[in-house]
């Protein structure tokens, strides 16, 4: 009797327990993610929303997300970060450089000739962020800082094989580092958001852009122009790009704390390094679509890049100064992300 006792109060213990251990398991929340990305890019389909699949996956489908691609939810690209900041959304992936200055101490990263490969860097970016510029991005819980591949020219005209050849054009640049560049290497820099390129294009406002092979064929950049020129890898990459991937600092915290060690562990190095890998992997296709085309495909090689290093070498200089200025070393700033390249690009 006693037993039946003791087995009927922990059944009906077990029975008042279940309605909230059920409540709790099945309890989930809704991220807004948000971009400007094409919903057909590379970015989109094999970066975010592999990342976006993989976090559903390991939450046991507690995290969802609304996928918003090609600014959906309104706004304009430079106001993505923004949108994270005060909560307009949960998620975004947007380039610091659309907000010229803001950022200043990561910019190291999109000076001239500075990268490697996108997976390297995106590791020494990462690590970089968290030792010398983490409170540039204290109003956002980071998730991932990466770069893309190569940068490189597209020409609608002429081909680019020496500096001299961009002088009257006008070219272009994503962000204030890389569009200082373009002048100095003697086109005339024009910046703009990437979704304005094939318009801009298409009119003759810009005669050329810089952009990575991976993104060409989600703004039709290989219907819009006939010349590429790329680097050799031995004469190393003319530029990248940062990114960063960041999520609203409340609306993580309110994240249950087993919901937000999934967060955390698609978040830092491993994660920056992915997206980079993964980015870089969509320049081969991309190109084929332009040889597909018949556009011509020009490479600069090693001795030739020495006079666009000479050129846009001003850039770094002025990076410096700029660093010293805003009271930080911008020396030191500059020797560590190279430091940091190097040891992430020999372990690669």
């Amino acid at each position: 009797m006693i037993r039946r006792r003791t087995l009927l109060q922990s059944g009906a213990a077990a029975a008042l327990a279940a309605p909230a251990l059920v409540g709790f398991a099945q309890s989930s929340v809704t991220l807004k993610f948000h971009t400007f990305m094409s919903p057909t890019s590379n970015v989109w389909l094999n970066m975010h929303k592999a990342w976006m699949d993989k976090v559903e996956r390991e939450s046991g489908g507690r995290i969802r997300f609304e996928a918003y691609p090609a600014m959906q939810l309104g706004g304009s690209p430079v106001q993505l970060y923004d949108q994270a900041k005060d909560g307009v959304v949960d998620i975004v992936w947007t380039l610091p450089g659309n907000t010229p200055g803001r950022f200043p101490r990561i910019e190291v990263f999109e000076l001239p000739f500075m990268m490697t490969d996108a997976e390297a860097t995106s590791r020494a970016f990462w690590e970089y962020v968290q030792t010398k510029a983490a409170d540039e991005f204290r109003d956002v819980h980071p998730i991932a800082f990466q770069v893309h591949g190569p940068g490189m020219f597209h020409v609608k005209t002429r081909p680019i094989t020496q500096p001299e050849d961009l002088r009257g054009l006008k070219m272009r640049g994503p962000t204030r580092q890389i569009t200082k560049m373009l002048g100095y290497l003697g086109a005339t820099p024009v910046g703009m958001p990437l979704p304005q390129i094939p318009d801009a294009l298409s009119k003759g406002v810009i005669d050329g852009c810089v952009i990575p092979w991976e993104v060409v064929p989600s703004v039709k950049v290989h219907e819009l122009v006939s010349h590429h020129s790329e680097f050799d890898p031995k004469g190393g990459a003319l530029y990248t790009t940062t990114f960063v991937m960041a999520m609203n600092k409340a609306r993580y915290a309110s994240l249950p704390p087993e919901l937000r060690k999934v967060i955390d562990a698609n978040s830092g190095i491993e994660t920056s390094a992915f997206l980079g890998r993964v980015q870089q992997a969509g320049d081969a296709p991309a190109r084929k679509l332009a040889v597909e085309r018949g556009n011509r495909i020009h490479t600069i090689g090693l001795a030739e890049a020495q006079e666009f290093r000479r050129r846009a070498r001003q850039v770094e200089v002025e990076w410096v100064q700029d660093m010293d200025r805003r009271g930080f070393n911008g020396r030191d700033l500059l020797e560590t992300a190279r430091r940091l390249i190097e040891k992430h690009t020999r372990k690669a």
